[in-house]
C-alpha cells in the first residue's frame, strides 16, 4: 500500500515536468524560430501479481505445472527521461525586410556572443553599430570569414547564403525570384552566411533569446556543405513550430493525469489510515 503512494507521487512529478514544457511552448508561440519541447517518460519495470492463497502447483503424471492464477500487472512508477526539442520546419512569414532571413531545411545561423558562438533559427536581424549585421540583442551575425558588414539597401543574399553588395536592386516583389548565375556574377560577393549543422541536434541546449549551445552529446558545429545547405529566404521569417490548439489539448491531458495521480494518493492514504486505526486495533 505504501508503494502506491510512491507510484502516485512519481506520476505527479512527471506530469509537473510535462506541464512546464507545455507552458513554455505556449508562452513562445509567437517567437520567431522557436522549436517546441517534448517530454519523454520512462516507466519503471512492472510487477506480475499472482494470488497468494493458492499453492500454484498441480501434479500430473509427467511432473507438475504452475497454475497460480495471475491477478494482473502492477506498475512501479515513472520518471522523466529527457526533454528534447523537435526541430520540425516552421511556417514562413513574409516581411519584405532586407534584414529578415528564414532557413528552409536543417541548419542554424551562427552568432557571436560574449560566451562564444551560439546558434539560432531566428533570422530577425538588424543593422548595428559599425554597419554590422546583428541580432536584436546586439550579437554579430557570422559569415564564414567573420562578422558581416553591410549597408542598408546595399546588399542581397541568395538561396545559398552568399552575401552580395553594390547591386542594382529589383523591385521588392521580385527580390526572391531565382536568378541566373550571370546575374550574380555582376555583383561583388562579400561573404557567405555561416550556416552550421549538428550530428545530434536534439541534444542542443537552449540558452534563451532563441539561441542554442552545442554540448558533448550534440557534437560540435559543422559548416554545411554547399550541396546540403538549407535554402536561405531573404525577406521572410520562420514562425515557431508550436500549434497552440494542440498544446492546449496537451495541457488539459496533463491536468487530468495530475488529478488522477493525486486522487490515487488520497485513496491510498485513506485506506492506510483505516488499516492502522481500525483493522490493527481489532
Amino acid at each position: 500500500m505504501i508503494r502506491g503512494l510512491y507510484i502516485g507521487a512519481s506520476g505527479m512529478v512527471a506530469e509537473w515536468n510535462r506541464l512546464d514544457a507545455v507552458s513554455n511552448n505556449l508562452a513562445n508561440t509567437d517567437l520567431t524560430g522557436y522549436k517546441r519541447d517534448t517530454v519523454v517518460f520512462k516507466a519503471f519495470p512492472e510487477l506480475l501479481m499472482r494470488r497468494m492463497d493458492d499453492d500454484g502447483v498441480k501434479r500430473i503424471p509427467m511432473g507438475s505445472i504452475d497454475v497460480a492464477p495471475i491477478v494482473g500487472k502492477l506498475g512501479t512508477g515513472v520518471e522523466t527521461n529527457e526533454v528534447y526539442t523537435e526541430f520540425t520546419q516552421g511556417a514562413f512569414k513574409e516581411t519584405g525586410s532586407d534584414f529578415d532571413f528564414a532557413l528552409e531545411g536543417e541548419g542554424f545561423f551562427t552568432v557571436l556572443t560574449p560566451d562564444g558562438e551560439r546558434f539560432t533559427r531566428n533570422g530577425s536581424f538588424v543593422l548595428g553599430p559599425e554597419s554590422l549585421l546583428v541580432t536584436k540583442e546586439g550579437y554579430p551575425v557570422l559569415g564564414e570569414n567573420g562578422p558581416i558588414k553591410v549597408k542598408e539597401n546595399n546588399f542581397v543574399v541568395d538561396q545559398y547564403g552568399n552575401v552580395f553588395v553594390n547591386r542594382r536592386f529589383l523591385p521588392n516583389e521580385h527580390r526572391l525570384v531565382s536568378r541566373s548565375e550571370n546575374e550574380w556574377d555582376q555583383t561583388e560577393k562579400l561573404d557567405t552566411l555561416k550556416i552550421v549543422r549538428f550530428q545530434r541536434p536534439r541534444y542542443l541546449r537552449k540558452q534563451g533569446s532563441s539561441l542554442w549551445k552545442d554540448t558533448e552529446e550534440s557534437g560540435t558545429a559543422l559548416v554545411v556543405e554547399r550541396n546540403r545547405r538549407p535554402k536561405v529566404h531573404q525577406g521572410f521569417l520562420e514562425a515557431s513550430n508550436v500549434n497552440p490548439v494542440t498544446e492546449m489539448v496537451r495541457m488539459i491531458e496533463v491536468n487530468r493525469a495530475y488529478e488522477a495521480n493525486q486522487k490515487s494518493i488520497q485513496t491510498h492514504d485513506t485506506l492506510l489510515g483505516r488499516l492502522v486505526n481500525e483493522v490493527l486495533r481489532a
